[in-house]
């Protein structure tokens, strides 16, 4: 079983230091995975380059809308030279700015392009179960499936019952469940309307409901023999952590 945390790659400083906390103080937690965020300068595989000074496992999200299918992946060098061989393919979001050049690539092609051409490489597809339907999205995982994706990431869960659901139709294939703490009403809404999720009838924008709810996400992935991250935005990384690895044996 893996257990990773989702870090934000504002600027080398602060990712070391939040590396250098879960280091210290969450032994369990064997993996990094770090989004590709394009309002900030640090890119994601650089920043996995830097999480391997701390963690065997560093898996950098890769945008696919980034690259031209036709032209090499230029980063793939760095991540070689600093062993790392797993990385997540995603669609990605069109930049605001507009200051990005952006391809028709799709994570279909790009998760091709990388399977055909590096086949060492693992390459993880992503779930996002409120995109629409579950049929529509079980089609979607077998496309990636198809083009060679070896696992997924999903968007994080906030209820056992639509894992459950989802465990059953993703049997045999490696996942990392997702986590993520919401702890505002603000954020509430913003998971809500931005990616129409369904809260549970029971939830509670608090600290102590989202410890809770991810000491249940945690037994039950390691029940069914797969992996979880957690993705903790804007609450208190220590606190959240200290809550969530208390009393549950691993």
């Amino acid at each position: 079983m893996r257990i990773s945390i989702e870090l934000v790659p504002r600027d080398e400083k602060a990712l070391k230091s939040e590396l250098s906390l879960i280091k210290s103080g969450f032994p369990s937690i064997n993996t990094i995975n770090i989004p590709d965020l394009t309002r900030f300068d640090l890119r994601s595989w650089d920043a996995a380059c830097m999480a391997k000074s701390f963690f065997n496992h560093s898996i950098p999200h890769i945008r696919a809308m980034d690259f031209d299918c036709t032209d090499t992946v230029p980063f793939l060098d760095a991540l070689e030279a600093y062993a790392i061989k797993e990385l997540l393919v995603v669609t990605g979001d069109v930049p605001k700015d507009g200051g990005r050049t952006v391809y028709p690539t799709t994570c279909v092609d790009l998760i091709a392009k990388l399977k055909k051409e590096h086949p060492h490489l693992k390459v993880y597809a992503a779930i996002d179960q409120y995109r629409g339907s579950i049929r529509d999205e079980y089609e979607y995982v077998q496309r990636k499936l198809d083009a060679g994706a070896d696992g997924f990431f999903t968007q994080p869960f906030f209820d056992l019952r639509l894992m459950e659901l989802y465990a059953e139709m993703l049997a045999g294939t490696e996942v990392f469940w997702g986590v993520s703490p919401v702890v505002s009403e603000k954020s509430q809404r913003y998971w809500e309307t931005r990616n129409r999720v369904v809260f549970p009838i029971d939830f509670a924008p608090t600290l102590e409901w989202n410890i809770e709810f991810s000491r249940r996400a945690l037994a039950f992935t390691k029940q069914t023999g797969n992996h979880i991250y957690f993705m903790p935005i804007k609450v208190d990384l220590e606190a959240y952590l200290e809550g969530v690895f208390e009393q549950v044996p691993v």
